[in-house]
């Protein structure tokens, strides 16, 4: 009965292969202890470096965040099986707690982003370690602005150890450098930034009497310009375009400086408006806000230019009163006129005081005392006639080398503007050909 009760128990299971693996590899492994049997041989990690984005770009800060595959590749001594052993498992995942990592970081290492933790590492029966992990990181970047958008940065990832002389821990590229530096697969392109290459290149750093490896990863990408183009250059040069064509307004017009008063104020509202597309530095002005700030003064420098005209051209101008010939002879005649024909008024009653009938006629001596004083006031009228008629004449000719001075200063004045025109468009031309050149020399360097 007891022999057939042990035969019905059921088995007791087996430990897996790797589980008695894994038990085997950490029963007297110590993570603290750099894993070489021989302790002056260095250990060597090799490294590589797959970029995948750029995040964001701050000048005011200078840094730049960045999405990158990272990956450390040494050999730990103390982790070595034979894969027969059990069941040719050739291999496993372990954790990253439980064994030895190098203690290498990143020297432009700011902040650590939002990154999705990976607690293990893979290790193969020869010893390999494989540490895989994608990195979200802020990293200290010397940004130059100077030329945005036609900008190019050029950010550095530095890996060495931070305890550990190259006696101890020396550093390695796993991939050809130029491998590396041309490896653009994962990066997503369809972003602001353009990746153009990735050079790497392996130094000693000598501090005291040690010496410390360094793997340096120089990051060279380009802004893509066409965003900022669209929206901020090419409407402020439409605007300066639309004010060299305010100069073929007319001069004696106040329509002028009216219309390049609007332009001043559209253009301040547009360049307040776009004050967060422009980066912010603490150092260098971008070039952009320089571009802008002269933008303004030329177009303050063509107000000012309309003003000074326009006072040129009404300084000897005065009051004139419009009146026709007939009105100037009223006003100037009228009096006189008036006055004669009131003293004709009164000979004529005078008459008719005498001759109350009018059938009375005068006597022989009393028509010659008429005719005589007649004859007497002739020539005294046409005197009087000629002498009004040399002042009228004296008058108009006044009045005609007046308005002919009037038309040789406005003519003065219009020289005088086209010429300052000519100088506007000399600094405008000489400014946007020294723009241009500054920006091609950064954009293709």
């Amino acid at each position: 009965m007891s022999v057939y009760l042990v035969e019905s128990l059921p088995e007791k299971p087996k430990r897996s292969a790797l589980n008695q693996l894994t038990r085997t590899l950490l029963r007297n492994y110590d993570h603290g202890v750099r894993p070489v049997h021989n302790w002056t041989s260095p250990t060597t990690v090799y490294i590589d470096l797959i970029l995948q984005s750029i995040l964001d770009v701050d000048g005011k800060t200078q840094s730049i965040t960045t999405s990158i595959w990272y990956r450390q590749i040494w050999t730990d001594e103390f982790l070595v099986w034979d894969p027969e052993e059990f069941d040719g498992i050739t291999e496993i995942s372990l954790s990253s707690d439980a064994i030895w990592i190098p203690d290498v970081i990143v020297s432009e290492f700011v902040d650590e982003g939002k990154s999705p933790p990976i607690p293990y590492v893979y290790v193969n029966s020869s010893g390999s370690v494989k540490n895989y992990r994608p990195i979200q990181a802020v990293l200290a970047c010397n940004l130059e602005m100077y030329a945005f958008p036609f900008d190019k940065q050029n950010c550095t990832l530095t890996f060495r150890s931070w305890l550990h002389s190259v006696k101890e821990i020396d550093l390695a590229l796993w991939r050809n450098a130029d491998t590396i530096a041309n490896d653009k697969r994962e990066f997503m392109n369809n972003g602001e930034w353009e990746l153009l290459s990735i050079p790497s290149h392996y130094w000693q750093y000598h501090q005291g009497d040690t010496d410390y490896a360094h793997i340096q990863f120089n990051v060279l990408i380009r802004r893509r310009p066409l965003l900022y183009v669209v929206g901020l250059l090419i409407p402020s040069i439409f605007l300066m375009l639309v004010d060299v064509c305010s100069f073929y307004l007319p001069l004696n017009s106040g329509t002028r400086i009216t219309f390049k008063i609007s332009i001043l104020l559209g253009y301040t509202v547009f360049r307040v408006n776009l004050m967060d597309e422009l980066p912010a530095t603490a150092v260098k002005t971008p070039l952009i806000g320089v571009f802008f700030v002269v933008c303004m003064a030329l177009l303050m420098l063509s107000l000012a230019k309309s003003i000074l005209v326009v006072k040129l051209s009404h300084h000897s101008e005065k009051e004139v009163k419009q009146m026709s010939l007939s009105a100037c002879l009223l006003d100037k005649y009228g009096s006189v006129g008036r006055s004669f024909t009131e003293s004709a008024f009164t000979s004529v009653k005078t008459l008719d005081d005498i001759n109350p009938s009018g059938g009375y006629e005068l006597d022989p001596l009393q028509e010659d005392l008429v005719s005589l004083n007649e004859a007497q006031y002739a020539p005294c009228r046409l005197e009087w006639l000629l002498r009004e008629l040399v002042s009228l004449r004296l008058t108009l000719y006044q009045d005609e080398s007046e308005d002919s001075a009037q038309a040789e200063w406005l003519a003065l004045c219009s020289k005088v503007d086209r010429f300052l025109f000519r100088v506007y468009l000399l600094v405008l031309g000489l400014y946007a050909c020294t723009l241009l050149l500054l920006w091609t020399s950064w954009s293709f360097a």
